[in-house]
């Protein structure tokens, strides 16, 4: 009993200062049944952008074939997905606060590509595919490895571990 105690004790002052999702990621998770602080992590893992104020997602992210690029405004990203898909295909781009592969995710949610740079929409599509890996997948980590890689393996596991840092960095705030 005292080493629950202290075990207690020692970590109540980190659950005090823990990362609040915004209102935008709790609507959407609560909306799928998924956690708030995970969807929030995964945005955080895929479209982290440093401001003024600290590190927050970025709607206007784009990945193109391995290439993070971030745009002041939605015109710009949306004409950098276009052109993005015109040279690479539709499997070379992630778009988004949650970096959802056109190819694999984005074409079968949106009309059109640069509807996936919407935050309230992306959030909603990241949310519906978080639910179903955690179905498959039954806990919430593996859930987010099947999300970046429903295929599994060293791809699935690595992103596994960075969402488990940046999952932890919200809940505890350290």
């Amino acid at each position: 009993m005292k080493r629950l105690l202290i075990l207690i004790a020692t970590l109540m002052p980190s659950f005090g200062h823990a990362e609040i999702p915004p209102p935008a990621y709790q609507r959407a998770a609560v909306m799928h049944g998924v956690p708030p602080a995970v969807l929030y992590s995964i945005a955080k893992v895929e479209s982290n952008l440093k401001i003024t104020i600290g590190y927050y997602p970025w709607p206007w992210t784009l990945n193109v074939k391995g290439k993070g690029s971030y745009f002041a405004t939605r015109a710009e990203a949306c004409s950098a997905v276009m052109e993005g898909l015109r040279i690479h295909g539709k499997y070379g781009v992630d778009i988004g606060l949650t970096q959802q592969n056109w190819g694999w995710v984005g074409s079968h949610h949106y009309a059109h590509p640069c509807d996936a740079l919407s935050p309230s929409d992306n959030l909603n599509t990241a949310a519906i595919e978080l639910r179903k890996c955690f179905e498959k997948e039954g806990d919430w980590v593996r859930a987010a490895g099947c999300y970046h890689r429903p295929a599994g393996g060293e791809p699935a596991r690595r992103y596994r571990a960075t969402f488990t840092k940046k999952y932890l960095q919200i809940i505890s705030n350290n």
